[in-house]
């Protein structure tokens, strides 16, 4: 039977284990910070606390490594926070919820510009993400928030971007990520391929705004970029029929 001095060292260990691997992470965000996506390697984070380089290897065994982690750690705490957005907010009208959960997007990405930078900017050079990507189920859940916007609009905005028309690109199930759809279509099973496509697009016109104010275009244009997002948002909802 183990001890109870040998619980109190082995958690001790795995308590400073865990510290030390939350402050490889904050060193390599931090160096992304100041010297862009190529700045984060193994050797420099262990020069920045004072490590060795072999100290730093048990930790994470490659850069890609600690990439693939981070990558992981900065799309959950992102579902996390469009999530509770989503969760907090009354299901109707609709529109509410559509600008909490952009509102939470934009207020996480200012928060934390350099997981945003991570996941949706700059790539990390000669970075080579695990078979089947990184952090998959993390970003499946963004997504998954996404397409819960496009079901809510659904019934109004429908009619304006359902397939029609001779130019109509004609969506079906195989223009998307089995992965992605495995997630969306159990928990939004009346949601067609067409308004999985809107979903993307509508984060396509919210990732944009959010993208010029995080690498700081906006603000050499104007003092009031959330004004500019909300003025945005407000022509988002108008697009999809709905009020509020």
């Amino acid at each position: 039977m183990e001890s109870a001095t040998t619980r109190s060292t082995r958690g001790r260990r795995e308590r400073l284990r865990a510290e030390t691997t939350a402050e490889i992470k904050d060193v390599a965000l931090a160096l992304m910070a100041s010297g862009g996506p190529d700045a984060i390697t193994l050797r420099a984070i262990a020069r920045e606390m004072g490590m060795t380089a072999n100290a730093i290897y048990g930790y994470f065994a490659t850069r890609d490594d600690l990439v693939t982690a981070l990558i992981d750690d900065v799309y959950t705490a992102l579902a996390d926070a469009v999530d509770a957005a989503w969760a907090a907010t009354p299901a109707d009208p609709p529109a509410t919820r559509i600008r909490a959960w952009a509102r939470a997007f934009r207020d996480w990405a200012l928060g934390n510009p350099e997981g945003f930078r991570l996941i949706y900017g700059d790539p990390v050079p000669g970075y080579r993400a695990p078979e089947g990507g990184a952090a998959p189920d993390a970003a499946h859940r963004v997504c998954t928030g996404l397409a819960g916007l496009a079901d809510a609009a659904w019934p109004h905005a429908g009619p304006r971007h359902a397939d029609h028309g001779p130019e109509s690109p004609g969506f079906d199930w195989s223009d998307f990520d089995p992965g992605l759809l495995a997630k969306v279509r159990p928990a939004y099973p009346d949601l067609p391929p067409a308004g999985v496509a809107l979903a993307l697009r509508i984060w396509g016109s919210l990732h944009g705004t959010v993208s010029l104010e995080v690498y700081g275009h906006l603000s050499r244009q104007t003092v009031s970029p959330g004004k500019l997002f909300d003025q945005e948002l407000g022509a988002l909802v108008s697009s999809l029929g709905l009020n509020g």
